[in-house]
Parts: C-alpha cells; sequence; structure tokens
C-alpha cells in the first residue's frame, strides 16, 4: 500500500481507494503514511516538518472524528514564495491558504500551550496545494491518512516575528486577482497556536520528531480550490502578508 500510494504521487496517476476491499486501522493508515514517506526519503528528501488536517470542528463532525490529523513535509514539496507550480505533476490539485509556524529549537513530547512561544522563531502567511492520489478526490479517513493527508507543495511567505494574536485575522485566497475564498484564523481550531499545540501531541504520540527549522502548517481556515493553469494564486492573511504562485501547464 504504501508503495502504490508513494508511486502514485511520483507519477501523478490517480488509484483506487486503498479501502475499497481492504479494511485498515487509522493506525495502520500513519504506519502506511510512515513508509510512504521513507521511500521518497530514500530517494534523497528531507523532512522539513509537518501539517495539520481537519483543524475545523465542522471537517471533524464531516469525517466521524474527533481529533486531527497529520501528515509530513519534506523538502521536494517546498515552491519558493512567488515561484512556479507545473498542473503536470499533479493529479487534481487543490489550494487552501493557512498559517505556517517556524520552529526554532527540537520539541521533545507534547508542550502545554502557554509555553510554546520559546519554539517558535517566525509565524508566515503560507498556501498549501493538496492533490488525493485517488481518483475523483474520494477517500475514507484511512485512506487520507495513508495518503499523507492528501500533502502534495507548500509555499511559505516572509517570516514575521511571533505573536500571540493572531487568533482572528482575516484569511483570503485570490486567483488572477479575484478573491475565491475567504475565512479566518479563528477557523483553525480557534487559533493556530491551538493546532501548533496539537501537533506537539500527535508528534509524541506517533514517535514523531518536529525538529529546530521544520516548519508546522498548522491547517486551512478555508475550503481548498481547484488550481487552474495560467493562475496566479495569492494568499492574504492579516499582519503575516501575502504569499502566491504562478500555476502553468
Amino acid at each position: 500500500m504504501a508503495a502504490a500510494v508513494d508511486i502514485a504521487a511520483k507519477e501523478a496517476q490517480a488509484i483506487s481507494q486503498l479501502s475499497i476491499g481492504t479494511s485498515f486501522s487509522i493506525e495502520d493508515a500513519y504506519e502506511i503514511q510512515k513508509r510512504a514517506i521513507k521511500r521518497r526519503i530514500d530517494r534523497g528528501e528531507n523532512l522539513i516538518g509537518l501539517k495539520m488536517g481537519f483543524t475545523s470542528e465542522a471537517k471533524m463532525i464531516q469525517m466521524g472524528v474527533h481529533d486531527m490529523i497529520w501528515g509530513r513535509l519534506t523538502d521536494s514539496m517546498l515552491i519558493e514564495n512567488g515561484g512556479e507550480l507545473s498542473l503536470g505533476n499533479f493529479i487534481h490539485p487543490r489550494a487552501e491558504p493557512e498559517v505556517c509556524f517556524r520552529i526554532s529549537k527540537d520539541i521533545e513530547g507534547e508542550i502545554p500551550l502557554k509555553d510554546l512561544d520559546e519554539y517558535v522563531d517566525g509565524i508566515a502567511a503560507a498556501i498549501e496545494i493538496i492533490d488525493s492520489r485517488f481518483e475523483n478526490f474520494k477517500f475514507s479517513l484511512e485512506d487520507v491518512v495513508a495518503d499523507n493527508c492528501s500533502s502534495s507543495a507548500l509555499v511559505i511567505g516572509k517570516w514575521q516575528k511571533p505573536s500571540r494574536d493572531i487568533g482572528d485575522l482575516k484569511m483570503t485566497q485570490s486567483f488572477n486577482n479575484e478573491m475565491v475564498a475567504e475565512g479566518s484564523s479563528a477557523d483553525i481550531l480557534g487559533d493556530p497556536w491551538k493546532s501548533l499545540q496539537a501537533a506537539t501531541r500527535l508528534a509524541e504520540q506517533y514517535g514523531e520528531p518536529i525538529k529546530e527549522g521544520h516548519v508546522i502548517m498548522a491547517g486551512a481556515a478555508t475550503a481548498a480550490v481547484f488550481l487552474k493553469p495560467d493562475s496566479d494564486v495569492q494568499a492574504d492573511v492579516e499582519r503575516l502578508g501575502s504569499v502566491r504562485i504562478q500555476v502553468i501547464n
């Protein structure tokens, strides 16, 4: 299963859901994810952080879960701010505006919310590109976790000085200067810092290290929007600035 999702991502070819005809647990799904990412690391990629998913109560209810999900980020997923994204490298990619944290020192164990400041040296506006490797963007909870929570690419804006006051920032996404999505950072667990705290808890639970220099994508504040060719995609986060990519065929 790990090979299947890895090859699907590498070759940008959709596959059938893993869960069709096969029953596996959420714990099994995280093990599949881990093995698929190891294949990428064996090809020379490096881990650069984590992404959080299901960071809104509505999404958790929709998926019938009571906790967030998380995936791993590698350096091959990182696109330079203002850079190009080629649709040919993806299956059916979507973009969503996010808040990103940069970690200032290794995190060992779950960190209380009140103590997180000493582990963060930057916050930035970001765009995450999600791209399910499954046909028709349809999947079960176990499928999406096995598929690294649809992680495909990320773009990070200019790093800003950390602030605790980011709990209700306006967030928008535009294609060719036309707004396509709008939300608030409050839609990310009520405050993106809470998502970061959850990341430390889940990382400890699954034995996943969070290292100095890693980035944590806190989760989406809006619905993800399908990418179209020849689009200038920009995300704006109040007080954190903007970030953009150019989508090409």
